[in-house]
């Protein structure tokens, strides 16, 4: 299935949640914010509260297409301390599902041993913890199944390049054009 999770937790930084869940809606991919608490309610790092579409422990996350961790602070600290998280991302990397992850959340990923031999890229000061990984400085890295962005500049352009896991490059060319991304 084309499904894929934005998962969130308290301290997440809103743009890098919202700009990609955004574009793929637009372009039609169905995605599913996911809180990874008790309550679907979940409080960004400048303490706006959403209401996520599901919860982790009520997830499988076995029929998505893609997985994506938003960064901020304290936000990728908490994924990072989420065991289910941590489990659901392992499983899906070994089934070669797509894992994308901006600013700080690919620390997460570090610490999971999933960047191991990889090109990443996160936001600066946070390259400590990419555990295995070749830290770039670019603004969105692909590397294998893995898609990294360095921060909430980047959350539009990391939007984008999701998007082209699931439709082709004149769609996603049209859609920025929608969007003035190129003005």
């Amino acid at each position: 299935m084309d499904k894929v999770y934005v998962i969130l937790a308290d301290g997440f930084e809103e743009v890098e949640a919202f700009a990609p869940v955004d574009i793929l809606r637009r372009a039609g991919v169905p995605v599913e914010t996911v809180g990874i608490k008790e309550s679907r309610y979940v409080t960004s790092a400048h303490s706006v509260v959403v209401k996520a579409d599901n919860l982790l422990r009520e997830s499988d996350l076995l029929d998505a297409k893609m997985i994506v961790l938003p960064g901020g602070m304290p936000g990728a600290e908490n994924l990072a301390a989420c065991y289910r998280l941590g489990k659901a991302l392992v499983a899906h990397d070994k089934r070669k599902g797509l894992i994308g992850a901006i600013c700080a959340a690919p620390m997460v990923l570090g610490k999971l041993g999933l960047l191991d031999g990889l090109r990443a890229t996160c936001y600066p000061g946070f390259e400590k913890y990419l555990t295995g990984a070749f830290y770039t400085g670019e603004k969105v890295v692909i590397d294998h199944n893995i898609i990294t962005a360095y921060g909430p500049g980047a959350a539009f352009e990391f939007g984008y390049t999701l998007l082209s896991y699931f439709t082709d490059l004149n769609s996603v060319k049209r859609l920025r054009a929608g969007m003035m991304a190129d003005d």
